[in-house]
């Protein structure tokens, strides 16, 4: 039975035109040096407060790629040592004992496994996992964090949408860096 406390969040982080990602996979286009004078600072406290409220994360395998190239480069494992759910058919390799590899039914997955344990669910990636998502029905709520960029091409945020899911808008943050946050709750 699912525990009617939890939420699950979709969060990305976008180019102001949509894309999670180039083509290929890079987030180069990431670190932007835009600067908004009128907006908020996003100190380590800060962060560090927030992710504690996040009891686990959801993603699809190129996400789960894209995290394990960061941290082959010394960026450090950003999940922390929350539970990793990573959907996909293929093999990957798994580095922590936090990471586990999913490949079943996602509404059933969510429902009976996550949702009894869990009351903080974050999907952080891809654009197909975050479709399927809304699409069972599954997301409480949508949190964008869109960047000061245009890269006019790549991995769209949500890929294949096969109907319009109504918002509503909960909740707008600007940062110092030019990222604004919008946070919409899914109507049902």
């Amino acid at each position: 039975m699912a525990n009617t406390d939890s939420k699950v969040t979709i969060h990305m982080a976008a180019s102001l035109d949509g894309f999670i990602a180039r083509k290929d996979g890079r987030v180069d286009w990431m670190e932007t040096s835009d600067e908004f004078a009128g907006g908020d600072t996003m100190d380590r406290e800060f962060v560090e407060a927030f992710l504690k409220t996040i009891d686990c994360y959801v993603m699809g395998s190129r996400t789960y790629e894209t995290a394990l190239s960061f941290e082959a480069k010394g960026f450090g494992w950003s999940y922390g040592d929350k539970p990793t759910f990573v959907l996909s058919r293929r093999e990957l390799p798994r580095t922590r004992d936090t990471v586990e590899l999913y490949s079943g039914d996602l509404a059933q997955f969510v429902n009976e496994r996550l949702r009894p344990r869990f009351r903080s669910i974050w999907f952080v990636g891809g654009g197909v996992v975050s479709a399927e998502c809304l699409r069972l029905g599954l997301a409480d709520e949508v949190r964008y964090s869109i960047l000061p960029i245009l890269i006019g091409a790549g991995i769209q945020f949500f890929e294949k949408l096969d109907r319009d899911v109504a918002l509503y808008l909960a909740e707008v943050k600007a940062y110092k860096s030019g990222t604004v946050s919008l946070c919409y709750e899914v109507r049902r």
